[in-house]
Parts: structure tokens; sequence; C-alpha cells
């Protein structure tokens, strides 16, 4: 997935829990890069770090999702690639670039294993770009 952006240099790699924490750490791992996950309705660990956190849209489920990381695990030189395995609604993308944008981090795209989007104009926002689309399944 990393090789889906072969001009972009990112400092860090994002991937929201579950799968993206999975497939994220691969992808850091290969770009030389360190890893950042994206907590999903979890309350920070009892440490006195801040956080960033967001609450999304409604998903596929019309479930509103509350997002967070560490704000220590990122700074605002770093460059974000953010991987996940499936996009659907972009909620979840969406509100990521949202909390990435907040700390001043610039974005490079967001990497999927699927695509599922049926919206163009989202996926040009977020530089989606996948290794296959819902249509090639």
């Amino acid at each position: 997935m990393a090789q889906l952006f072969p001009e972009a240099a990112p400092t860090v790699v994002l991937g929201p829990d579950s799968r993206g924490s999975l497939v994220g750490p691969l992808v850091a791992l290969h770009a030389g890069v360190g890893f950042v996950e994206v907590r999903k309705d979890r309350t920070p660990a009892g440490d006195s770090d801040e956080w960033v956190r967001r609450t999304t849209p409604p998903d596929y489920r019309d479930r509103h999702v509350v997002l967070g990381f560490r704000r220590g695990l990122l700074r605002s030189s770093d460059q974000v690639l953010v991987v996940d395995d499936w996009v659907d609604t972009g909620s979840q993308a969406r509100t990521v670039r949202a909390m990435v944008d907040s700390v001043g981090a610039g974005w490079v795209g967001f990497g999927c294993i699927v695509d599922a989007l049926d919206d163009s104009r989202l996926r040009r926002e977020l530089g989606l770009r996948s290794l296959l689309r819902l249509r090639d399944l």
C-alpha cells in the first residue's frame, strides 16, 4: 500500500483500529517511518497526555464513532499517510483528515485495500488510492 504513493515521503502512518492498526505498521515498516494507532470509542489511557479526539458523522451502520490519538505522537512537521482495509462512506477518513489538519500536519493521502466510496469528490478530497475497488470484487 505504501507503493500507492510513490511520489510521497510520509514521516508517519496513521491507522484506525482495528484493521488499520494491523496493516498500518506493515506500511510504516516498509516506508521506514513511525506508526500511530487511531483508537475508536476508547477512553484515553490513565495518563496525562493530551489527546486529539473527534466524533465522526454517521458511518455505514449509521453510528457515530469517537476517534482519537495521543497528541504528542504527531508533530506539525509530519507528513501523514493514513491506511485502512476498507473505505465505504468516508466518515472515518474525513474525521481523521480533520484531526491531522487540526495539529497542522501535512496530508499525504489515504490508502486502503478496498475502495467502496460512491463519491468521487470525496475520493479526490482524501487523496484516496486503493488496491481494489468494490466493483472489482
